[in-house]
C-alpha cells in the first residue's frame, strides 16, 4: 500500500493534508460519535498496525466527548505517518462521501486542477448518457434492425421481390447516409442475383 502513496507525487503529503484539514473536521458537525466509531473500526479492523484493539478502544470510548476522541485520533493518526493518513482518508471516503468531498484540501485540489468548475458531477454524469432518448427509442432501432436482418435472411437464396425493394428503399429515408448507402447497395447486389 506503500509504494501505491508514493508512485506518484503529491503537492502536499497525507500527513500534511491531515494537518490542514484537522481544524476543518474538528469543527464540522457531520463528524459525530457514529462516524468516529465507523473510522475507528474501520481502521482497527482492516488495518490493526494502524490502530491496536486497545487504541481503538480508547478512541470508542462513549464516556469521552466525541470532539476529543477526534482530536485524539486526527494526533494518533499524525504521529503515526504517511500510511495511517492515507487510510483514515480512504475511511473517510468510504462512510462520508459529503464530508470527505468538502475538505479544504480536497475543495483546493479541485480548484487547482479545474479552476473554471467546468468539470462537475452533472457534466461527468452526462458524458456517459450516450442518449436521452429512453426506451423506446433503443427499441424502435433495434426492430429496424431485426427486420432488416430478417428480410436478409428470407431473401438468401431467392432475390427480393418487387415489394421487398420497395420496401427496403423507402426505409432508407430515415436512416442516415451511412445507413442509406449500405441498404441501397444491399438492394443493388440484390438485385445482381
Amino acid at each position: 500500500m506503500c509504494l501505491f502513496i508514493t508512485s506518484f507525487p503529491l503537492a502536499d503529503s497525507y500527513r500534511e493534508q491531515l494537518i490542514k484539514d484537522s481544524e476543518f473536521l474538528r469543527n464540522d458537525k457531520r463528524m459525530g460519535t457514529e462516524l468516529v466509531d465507523k473510522l475507528v473500526l474501520q481502521l482497527n479492523r482492516i488495518y490493526p498496525q494502524i490502530l491496536n484493539d486497545k487504541e481503538a478502544q480508547k478512541f470508542r470510548n462513549l464516556g469521552v466527548p466525541t470532539a476529543i476522541r477526534l482530536v485524539e485520533l486526527l494526533s494518533h493518526l499524525q504521529g503515526k505517518g504517511e500510511e495511517a493518513c492515507y487510510e483514515f482518508y480512504r475511511a473517510l471516503h468510504i462512510h462520508a462521501e459529503d464530508v470527505y468531498f468538502s475538505l479544504p484540501t480536497r475543495i483546493h485540489r479541485r480548484e487547482t486542477t479545474d479552476p473554471k468548475w467546468t468539470n462537475t458531477a452533472d457534466d461527468l454524469r452526462e458524458k456517459f448518457v450516450l442518449n436521452d432518448r429512453g426506451p423506446w427509442f433503443f427499441l424502435s432501432c433495434f426492430t429496424v434492425v431485426v427486420g432488416v436482418a430478417f428480410l436478409y435472411y428470407h431473401s438468401e437464396g431467392k432475390g427480393l421481390g418487387d415489394d421487398t425493394r420497395k420496401v427496403l428503399g423507402f426505409t432508407t429515408l430515415g436512416f442516415g447516409t451511412q445507413a442509406k448507402e449500405v441498404l441501397i447497395s444491399y438492394i443493388d447486389d440484390c438485385s445482381r442475383k
